[in-house]
């Protein structure tokens, strides 16, 4: 879910640019731009990455005025490269989108908090739930690392946009619930369904393109 208009100003625009930009430069510090600079396979699999999702983003529907709904794609990013470069990576797409008018400039912050940051984070704490939760295994890791993971960040998402938009009173709780809400379920299995399939062709052809995935943990020593 993003903000295609601009819907929020004055103190709420402010603080969530504040909010962003401070989750933003976090991440810029704590990537590992080493690594990345030592490795032009990793790099051209970082930008692949980045183009897919925003092209990804450009398949949307649109509800009420100024809002759309699309898939994020978030969940594999992360389990990729880690949260940082998801955020980073996903501000990216933003960027992109952006500039060819499919999103606001004035929403750029509501955006990237609720469509980048929200769901990278709830995604990399997610994993560590279930790592902490349950045995190393591939259907686990699979299942609930990132199907369920991927459609519990959308969720999120989606209910952290909701909830900036009512306290902005940008629309009333009624409108919020009666419409907004009704999507959450619709958007949810696809979502955990969209990046289950992607993982999945990762986790068996290319596992090493996954930083949270070790082979040798979730398989071999089965």
């Amino acid at each position: 879910m993003s903000v295609t208009q601009g819907l929020l100003t004055g103190a709420w625009l402010f603080w969530l640019q504040l909010g962003y930009g401070l989750v933003l430069l976090w991440a810029l510090w704590r990537a590992p731009w080493r690594i990345l600079a030592r490795e032009p396979r990793l790099q051209h699999l970082y930008l692949g990455a980045t183009v897919v999702i925003m092209l990804m983003w450009q398949l949307r529907a649109g509800i009420s005025p100024g809002m759309a709904v699309h898939f994020l794609g978030v969940t594999t990013l992360t389990l990729m490269f880690g949260w940082e470069l998801a955020i980073i990576s996903a501000t990216l797409a933003l960027t992109g989108m952006s500039l060819i008018g499919l999103e606001a400039w004035d929403g750029f912050s509501v955006n990237g908090l609720c469509a980048a940051v929200v769901p990278a984070l709830a995604s990399y704490y997610g994993l560590r739930l279930v790592e902490r939760l349950f045995p190393p295994n591939f259907f686990v890791y699979l299942f609930a690392g990132v199907f369920a993971n991927a459609a519990l960040a959308a969720t999120l998402s989606g209910l952290s946009m909701m909830l900036v938009l009512g306290l902005a009173g940008v629309y009333s709780l009624d409108k919020i619930l009666n419409e907004y809400l009704l999507f959450l379920p619709l958007i949810m299995f696809p979502e955990g369904l969209l990046n289950g399939i992607l993982m999945t062709g990762m986790m068996v052809y290319y596992p090493d393109w996954i930083r949270t995935f070790d082979a040798k943990r979730y398989i071999d020593e089965q």
